[in-house]
C-alpha cells in the first residue's frame, strides 16, 4: 500500500507541476565529458628503500556492485574505481566529473559480499532505475527529489527483488572485481588489492570488516555475513584460505557506530574472552580503520574528557536505527587499546594490539577525502552540494548523508616498495598510520638510547630504526629509566601548517585499571603551557564566507625527542603520536560558498594524523 500511495503522490505532483522546477546547484557543473575526461597520469616507479617509502592509499571503496550503492544511483564499476584512484577522471552519478588532485599509491575495491552484484544484474524497480540520478537532479524539483529519496530509503527492501540464487551474480561480480584489480596493478607505480567487505550487522549494529588478499589467489566467492555474523566464523574462513595459500587479513571499521560491540570485553556470543580468541583476533585483524566518511573512531569526549581534541568529527548515531546513540565504551580505538592492556594485566592476553589506518568508505567508486573537492558518499544521500545542505530536498540537515559526514580518510603505510608483498607485510607489522584526509608525513620511533638531538641528525631515521622500533612495534624490556620517542612531522604541501605534535599515553595504574594522558611534545610559535599544562590554541585564520585560510600561523614541520617523565618500568603502557593541523575550512563551508548560503557549524576543523601505537610490557 505504501508503494502505491507513493507512486500515486508522485504522479499527481508531476501532473500538477508542483515542485518540478529544477533546483539551482552549481556543484553539478560542468557536466562530465567522456571524450575529454582527464586520463590516468603517467607516474615514475619508486625504488626499493630499506628505510621505507611512504605510500598513500584507500582500502575501502565501493562501486555499483554493492547493493546500497546501486540503490542510491551509483553505476560505476571496479575499473572506474581504480581509474579514479590512479588519478583519472570518472563520472559521478550526478553527471559531473570527479578526480583526485593527486593520485593514490594503492587502493582496494571492497564491495559488500552480501548480494554482491545482485542489483546491478537484476535492475529492480527503483526511482533511480526508472530514471537516472543525473536526470532527476538536472530536471526535477525539490519535492520530486524528496519523494524519490523517501521511496528509495524508506520503502525498498532486497526482499522486493528476491534473493534466491544471488550467489551466481556474486560469483560473476567477484570475477570482474578480481580482473579489475589485476588489470590496474602496476608494481612500483600503483598497487591494487583484491578485497571485499564482510558486513555483519547483529541487532543493526556495525561489525563490518574489509578483507584484504595479498595476491591474486582468492576464493571463488567471498565469505558473507549471510553465512554468519560472528567474526570468529569469518576468521575460520580466512584461516582456511591461508592454509590454501590465500594470504589475507581483515580490517574492522566504524567501531564508532558498533554500540560497543567492535572492541567489546566479551566474545560475540557473550562468553568470556580467552587467549585463543586474542591470538586469533590479532592474527586475523592486525589493523583497524579509524577515520572515514562516517566519522572518527579514535576516541569520544565521553571517554576522554580531558582531551581537548577528542570531539573531532564525531558520528555516533547507530546505523539502521532511528535516533539511537552508539555506546562509546567498546566503540573507539583508544578505549580498545586500554581494554587490551587491562586484559593483559589481569588475564595474560591482549586481543587489541592492532595498528591503525584511515580509508574513505566512498560508494561512488571514489575516495571523497578532500574538503575542497568533496563529492559525498552515496549519490541520493549526499551526491551534490544542494543535497548535502538539504537545499535540494525537503529534509532536515541532521539526516544521514548531510552535514554530519566527513571528508575522510587515508591510509599511510611505510613500506620498502610499492608492491603487494611489501605493503601487505608493512600492514601486518603495523607500520601504518591514519589521517583524516591530508597527506601529513609522520615518522615515529621508540627506544631506550635516543640522544636529545637525534632528529637533527642527517641519518636519524637509520639510527632510530637500528636502536629502536617504529610505530606498531614492541619496545624491549627497560634498559634505562624511561623510554624515549623520536617523532618528526611535515605538513602536506597542499594543505595547512601544523599546530602541534602530541603523544597519547595509556598505562596500567596500581589498581590494575588503565589511565590515559596527552602530552604536547612539539608545537608552533612561542606559546607556553598554562598552570594546568594546557597549551593555548594556535589561532584560526579561516574566513568562512570565502572558505579560505592562510598559513600565517603554525609550522610546516615539527619534531621532538621526548622521554616519558612519568614512566614506571613495572607498568604496561602504550604510546601513539597525534599530529594536528591548524584550522582549515570544513567541506560544509566550501559547499555553503558554492550555494551562496550560510555555512553550518562547525565551519572549520583541525585535520590530523594518528599513528599506530608502540607498546611496552615489563
Amino acid at each position: 500500500m505504501i508503494k502505491v500511495a507513493l507512486r500515486t503522490t508522485i504522479s499527481l505532483v508531476t501532473a500538477m507541476g508542483i515542485g518540478c522546477s529544477p533546483v539551482e546547484d552549481p556543484s553539478l557543473f560542468p557536466e562530465f565529458d567522456a571524450e575529454n575526461a582527464a586520463p590516468i597520469p603517467t607516474r615514475d616507479s619508486t625504488h626499493f628503500n630499506p628505510q621505507r617509502n611512504l605510500y598513500w592509499g584507500d582500502l575501502h571503496i565501493h562501486t555499483s556492485f554493492s547493493s546500497d550503492a546501486y540503490t542510491m544511483g551509483v553505476r560505476a564499476t571496479p575499473d572506474d574505481a581504480y581509474t579514479f584512484a590512479r588519478g583519472g577522471e570518472i563520472e559521478h552519478a550526478g553527471g559531473y566529473g570527479i578526480q583526485l588532485k593527486r593520485p593514490l599509491d594503492f587502493a582496494a575495491v571492497t564491495d559488500h559480499s552480501e548480494f554482491l552484484g545482485l542489483l546491478r544484474a537484476t535492475n529492480p524497480d527503483l526511482p533511480l532505475t526508472e530514471r537516472s540520478f543525473r536526470e532527476r537532479l538536472h530536471n526535477d524539483g525539490r519535492l520530486l527529489n524528496t519523494l524519490a529519496f523517501i521511496r528509495t530509503t524508506l520503502n525498498f527492501s532486497l526482499d522486493d527483488v528476491g534473493v534466491t540464487g544471488w550467489e551466481k551474480h556474486a560469483a560473476s561480480a567477484w570475477k570482474e572485481t578480481v580482473a579489475a584489480a589485476e588489470t590496474h596493478n602496476d608494481p612500483g607505480r600503483f598497487t591494487t588489492f583484491v578485497a571485499y567487505e564482510w558486513s555483519s550487522m547483529p541487532g543493526k549494529d556495525n561489525l563490518h570488516r574489509n578483507v584484504i588478499y595479498r595476491g591474486k589467489k582468492v576464493p571463488e566467492i567471498p565469505y558473507s555475513s549471510i553465512e554468519s555474523e560472528d567474526p570468529r566464523d569469518l576468521w575460520t574462513a580466512l584461516e582456511g584460505q591461508r592454509n590454501q595459500g590465500m594470504d589475507n587479513f581483515a580490517i574492522p571499521h566504524n567501531g564508532n557506530v558498533s554500540n560497543g560491540l567492535m572492541y567489546d570485553d566479551v566474545m560475540f556470543d557473550g562468553a568470556d574472552m580467552n587467549s585463543n580468541y586474542a591470538t586469533r583476533r590479532m592474527e586475523n585483524e592486525p589493523i583497524s580503520e579509524i577515520f572515514q566518511v562516517k566519522g572518527s573512531s579514535e576516541t569520544h569526549p565521553m571517554l576522554s574528557d580531558t582531551d581537548t581534541f577528542s570531539g573531532f568529527e564525531i558520528y555516533d548515531t547507530r546505523l539502521a536505527q532511528e535516533g539511537g546513540i552508539s555506546r562509546p565504551e567498546g566503540s573507539y580505538v583508544r578505549d580498545a587499546l586500554r581494554r587490551g592492556m587491562e586484559m593483559s594485566h589481569s588475564e595474560g592476553f591482549n586481543p587489541y594490539r592492532f595498528g591503525v589506518i584511515g580509508s574513505s568508505d566512498g560508494h561512488n567508486a571514489s575516495s571523497p577525502v578532500e574538503e575542497d573537492n568533496y563529492h559525498g558518499k552515496l549519490p541520493l544521500l549526499d551526491g551534490s552540494a544542494g543535497i548535502r545542505m538539504r537545499e535540494s530536498y525537503y529534509l532536515p540537515r541532521n539526516t544521514p548523508g548531510s552535514v554530519r559526514w566527513s571528508a575522510a580518510g587515508l591510509a599511510a603505510v611505510w613500506a620498502q616498495e610499492n608492491t603487494r608483498d611489501s605493503l601487505f607485510e608493512a600492514m601486518r607489522r603495523r607500520e601504518t598510520y591514519a589521517t583524516s584526509g591530508p597527506r601529513i608525513t609522520v615518522r615515529f620511533f621508540g627506544g631506550w638510547a635516543y640522544v636529545p638531538n637525534l632528529t637533527e641528525q642527517d641519518n636519524w631515521i637509520d639510527v632510530a630504526q637500528k636502536s629502536g622500533v617504529p610505530m606498531g612495534g614492541d619496545l624491549p624490556r627497560a634498559t634505562t629509566s624511561a623510554p624515549t620517542f623520536a617523532i618528526a612531522a611535515m605538513r602536506d604541501p597542499e594543505s595547512a601548517n601544523l599546530d602541534r605534535i602530541q603523544i597519547v599515553k595509556g598505562w596500567i595504574a596500581k589498581d590494575g585499571k588503565s589511565r590515559e594522558k596527552i602530552f604536547d611534545v612539539a608545537w608552533s610559535g612561542q606559546r607556553q603551557p598554562d598552570e594546568k599544562g594546557q597549551l593555548p590554541p594556535v589561532g584560526n585564520t579561516v574566513d568562512t564566507a570565502s572558505a579560505t585560510y592562510t598559513n600565517s600561523i603554525g609550522e610546516p614541520q615539527l619534531d621532538a625527542v621526548w622521554t616519558d617523565p612519568e614512566f614506571d618500568p613495572i607498568r604496561e603502557a602504550f604510546y601513539y603520536a597525534r599530529v594536528i593541523e591548524i584550522p582549515t575550512p570544513r567541506w560544509t563551508s566550501y559547499d555553503a560558498k558554492t550555494l551562496g548560503i550560510e555555512a553550518p557549524e562547525p565551519t572549520s576543523l583541525q585535520e590530523r594524523a594518528v599513528t599506530s601505537a608502540i607498546w611496552y610490557k615489563p
